[in-house]
């Protein structure tokens, strides 16, 4: 049977080789604010107001535990909101209320 070598059995006597640190180019502020605004780029910065409308969190305990989800537009969004605020009930109540009318209605298109 025959001894097998040791690959590692020399690292220990071997040089340590290090990187070379490069030098990193000095850019200044001014010159990449103007380039960035040349080439349109966006900025990472915080928007200093938000895009998107928050409203505050309309928590309630009322039973209703379906989720329904519609797509409409901006306006009919904030028609039915402002429904539900000028009556104070939840969105829920004030979708079963608009259903309960329309069919008091009836069914005349």
């Amino acid at each position: 049977m025959t001894k097998r070598l040791n690959p590692f059995a020399n690292v220990a006597d071997m040089p340590v080789f290090e990187t070379k640190q490069r030098p990193k180019p000095h850019v200044e502020h001014e010159a990449m604010d103007r380039i960035a605004d040349a080439n349109n780029f966006p900025s990472r910065q915080a928007r200093s107001e938000p895009r998107i409308r928050r409203r505050k969190p309309r928590l309630y305990r009322t039973g209703r535990n379906q989720n329904f989800s519609l797509k409409v537009t901006a306006a009919t969004q904030d028609r039915f909101y402002k429904l539900a605020d000028e009556r104070e009930v939840t969105l829920g109540r004030l979708l079963e209320l608009a259903l309960d009318a329309l069919e008091r209605a009836g069914t005349s298109n």
